[in-house]
């Protein structure tokens, strides 16, 4: 293997995961783990390898010519299916905040453009450097970031819950598919297309990056006040006066009162892990990991235990004092990730 050969493989593979790289290292509350950025880097390789097999298929139904299918085409296809991995984090809860999303979004999206140009430079065997260049620099970014921006439209519309949930991710992808097609369409000359993704991306992903942050922590404190003071209710003993113990009496007719013990332990529990959970967000933007303990455990064993009991129509019952957000549902699914490692 010659140099000029070396060269020409880290320009076209390279780019895309030092990009990646540095949206981690950006990340102040580093809740993206290794593991995770792994398995969306599969789900970018699975994607590639998927999207291969459908274009070839629809390439020989259509009978448009390469031009116009790699134009048209070729950009829904593709980012529709990258898209899944997307749409299966949100809906699993997978991730808490816009950052998270766009970061999870990128690998997915290096994980197809290294297939891709993997693909390519077996293909274009004689192409020099200047091709692979604008494909790794250009095309891969390319690549990556839409899906970022897919991911943090998509996360941000889950959030607000002022979409209907089956067009939650439509938008996203819409804004997908024509950043790649204009991208396709060659309006400017190679070099300066990628340049200037070069150059606006990471300004792009530095803007969204403070935003996101600034919410975590406006979510951090409003929330753990409202924690500490529904859980302060709970521990004095008396609730019958409060507005807990107002709404608890209301729903008392419909539930056994064993259920409603159940739900009041409930409450307590959750309240506890959830603050925790807060605290351990910001000791990990300072840079400070907490080991799980055998309390933290058995709290969610517990936990666990009384969803059981309570069921779906008691859990949804008891919703309204909890006020659950996507991103206090998703600090449940980090402890118990936590947990799992």
């Amino acid at each position: 293997m010659t140099l000029q050969t070396v060269t020409e493989i880290a320009v076209a593979l390279l780019p895309i995961l030092l990009f990646l790289l540095f949206m981690k290292l950006l990340d102040s509350f580093k809740l993206v783990t290794g593991k995770q950025t792994a398995l969306a880097l599969s789900a970018g390789v699975a994607a590639a390898f998927l999207v291969m097999m459908v274009n070839y298929q629809l390439y020989v139904w259509s009978d448009i010519g390469a031009g116009p299918f790699s134009r048209f085409v070729a950009p829904v296809t593709e980012e529709f299916v990258k898209l899944l991995f997307i749409v299966y984090i949100i809906r699993a809860r997978k991730v808490g905040f816009m950052v998270d999303a766009a970061i999870l979004g990128f690998a997915v999206g290096a994980g197809f453009a290294i297939i891709e140009n993997i693909y390519y430079m077996r293909v274009l065997a004689d192409a020099g450097l200047t091709t692979w260049f604008v494909r790794g620099f250009g095309t891969a970014v390319m690549h990556g970031g839409t899906m970022a921006i897919a991911a943090i439209i998509s996360k941000d519309l889950d959030d607000r819950k002022t979409w209907p949930s089956y067009l939650v991710f439509v938008p996203g992808l819409t804004a997908a598919v024509l950043v790649h097609t204009v991208f396709n369409l060659f309006l400017l000359p190679p070099l300066t297309a990628t340049m200037l993704i070069v150059i606006t991306l990471p300004c792009l992903i530095y803007l969204v990056f403070k935003k996101s942050e600034q919410n975590t922590r406006q979510w951090l404190g409003a929330g753990l006040d409202s924690d500490m003071e529904m859980l302060n209710l709970l521990l004095e003993g008396n609730i019958s006066e409060t507005r807990i113990g107002n709404y608890l009496h209301s729903i008392q007719q419909n539930f056994p009162l064993s259920a409603v013990g159940d739900m009041i332990c409930y409450l307590r529990i959750y309240l506890e892990l959830s603050i925790k959970a807060k605290g351990i967000l910001i000791m990990k933007e300072n840079g400070l990991a907490i080991p799980m303990d055998q309390d933290m455990k058995d709290q969610l064993d517990e936990l666990e235990y009384l969803k059981k009991n309570i069921g779906k129509t008691g859990l949804f019952a008891i919703q309204p004092l909890l006020k659950l957000s996507n991103t206090d549902l998703w600090q449940l699914n980090m402890l118990q990730q936590d947990n799992l490692e």
